[in-house]
């Protein structure tokens, strides 16, 4: 159930779909999505060269 949000916040299909009105909150969240993304090639990152030592 977790996993079935984070991907759907991050698919970029809804990325572009129409939301609020609010434009901070649009910001905030394109904003999100970016740190979250950094974080999981990050992560990935890290898995791959722990894995090549």
């Amino acid at each position: 159930m977790f996993f079935k949000r984070v991907l759907y916040y991050l698919n970029p299909a809804t990325l572009f779909g129409k939301g609020t009105d609010n434009s901070s909150l649009r910001f905030m969240h394109g904003i999100n999505r970016i740190s979250i993304l950094l974080f999981l090639f990050g992560v990935v990152v890290l898995v791959v060269r722990a894995m090549n030592r």
